[in-house]
């Protein structure tokens, strides 16, 4: 482990304890990286999330119990700060197009090379999208990627309406029984998302997409 007080905090999430130590070893060594945990089911991981406030979690899809996927939904909600990057076995696009929906910020396969899944943590710590070779090409395809809208996680759509009904983040906060800061990160997240730039741009995008009812 790192023991640079700037090191990027991480958490390994896999419910196979030989592929955590494969991951642990590996990036160990990549100066700048500091596992905190790791954790081998999804309550373990929202345990670990709590204490220790890390960057990045790295994640399996198919884990016994909850799957990455819904647990990727489960962070983004009560964690919207701490960034997501999915690692599976499956390059089945709907599973990307999912992992994306609930909030993960990248996916990589578990056969790529080392250095590829470094070059992933780095990107997603750095706010950016990665996804492994020919993943994000086919994406590019998917209805889910194409429409702004559909990019967002239903915490976030949930937000917007209640943006649209010009409520503060105060506000929105006590409905959702979520903290100020929280909505905040999922307001910037909204920002980002959807590619605009200041709150003016967000509120009037958030009226014209209100949802009915």
């Amino acid at each position: 482990m790192s023991d640079s007080k700037d090191a990027a905090r991480l958490i390994l999430v896999d419910d196979h304890p030989l592929v955590r130590d494969g991951l642990r070893a590996r990036l160990e060594a990549v100066p700048g990286f500091a596992i905190v945990g790791e954790a081998g089911n999804a309550e373990e991981a929202l345990t670990l999330a709590a204490a220790h406030e890390p960057d990045l979690v790295l994640m399996d899809v198919g884990m016994n119990g909850m799957n990455g996927i819904a647990l990727a939904g489960l962070f983004h909600e009560r964690f919207p700060g701490i960034r997501v990057l999915m690692l599976s076995m499956h390059d089945n696009v709907e599973y990307v197009t999912q992992a994306v929906r609930a909030g993960a910020s990248g996916y990589v396969l578990k056969d790529s090379p080392g250095a590829e899944i470094i070059r992933a943590i780095g990107a997603v710590l750095a706010g950016k999208t990665f996804f492994s070779e020919g993943l994000g090409a086919r994406l590019i395809h998917a209805s889910a990627i194409r429409d702004p809208i559909e990019r967002l996680t239903p915490r976030e759509r949930d937000i917007l309406d209640q943006l649209a009904e010009g409520l503060s983040s105060k506000q929105i906060a006590q409905r959702n029984g979520l903290s100020v800061r929280t909505v905040e990160t999922h307001r910037l997240n909204l920002k980002r998302k959807l590619e605009i730039e200041g709150q003016a741009e967000l509120i009037k995008f958030a009226v014209e997409h209100r949802r009915s009812g």
